[in-house]
């Protein structure tokens, strides 16, 4: 079995006294898919902070390649190869969308400064061979504020793609999404993960049955269940906390 890229253990994050996050661990291998999903409040954003040092534990750790990283800048862990993608694209909306793949393949600080050096042929290749997979090639020279926003979404997975990180966090990457363009994004991020791994936020129970990944439920801070989709559909306690099956009172504090 492949050694852990990610190791979350037992992690609490508390702000003011609040346990946003209550003893999580979470488990990553490599080049593989993890979901997490919860109500709103449950902890998946905190989490997502916690791994990318946002913010940091007041108890437990985080281990990246078998190193802790619990306490680095978030500048540090972006270097160490764990990239994130936020709900809201944050593209370029100036630039073009090939410009906006070069700026996150250059890694730069400033984007003017990355588009002003010329670019490697190696690196051509690979913005090419990106803008390919987002199936967004025939656009490339098209202004990105001139997207719709599903092809929105697939560029800034693109931009998280071109920064060669090991693990890409992504936070709702479908949302606003139809039904065909999320069926899409599902089949994008399988075939992204034969050279990444990913830790993947959605409320959406039939895009989160697409991925076919484990799941991690979240409820309150705590860790509510970990399972395949199919065990986390029918376990009563998810049903109740998050899938809506319980009385109104129970829901309402969920």
């Amino acid at each position: 079995m492949a050694e852990p890229l990610l190791q979350v253990e037992n992690v609490t994050v508390s702000f003011e006294g609040f346990r946003a996050l209550d003893g999580v661990s979470l488990t990553v291998l490599p080049t593989t898919v993890e979901v997490v999903i919860g109500s709103n409040g449950a902890g998946k954003s905190t989490l997502m902070d916690a791994i990318i040092g946002r913010v940091h534990p007041v108890a437990g750790r985080v281990r990246f390649k078998g190193e802790e990283i619990t306490n680095l800048p978030e500048y540090e862990i972006v270097r160490r190869g764990i990239c994130r993608k936020f709900q809201t694209p944050g593209i370029l909306q100036s630039l073009t969308v090939e410009e906006n793949v070069i700026v996150a393949a250059k890694r730069s600080r400033g984007w003017s400064s990355s588009l002003r050096r010329s670019i490697s042929r190696p690196e051509a290749a690979r913005v090419s061979e990106i803008l390919d997979l987002i199936a967004l090639g025939e656009k490339r020279k098209m202004l990105a504020a001139h997207l719709a926003h599903g092809a929105k979404q697939w560029l800034e997975i693109g931009m998280v793609v071109a920064s060669e990180g090991d693990l890409l966090l992504l936070d709702e990457p479908a949302a606003g999404m139809t039904q065909q363009e999320r069926a899409k994004t599902a089949d994008l991020i399988k075939a992204l993960a034969q050279r990444h791994a990913f830790v993947v936020i959605d409320h959406d129970m039939d895009f989160v049955e697409q991925l076919n990944a484990p799941v991690t439920v979240l409820h309150q801070g705590r860790l509510l269940r970990q399972g395949t989709i199919d065990e986390v559909r029918n376990d009563p306690q998810v049903q109740a906390v998050y899938l809506g099956r319980a009385e109104e009172d129970t829901v309402a504090n969920a």
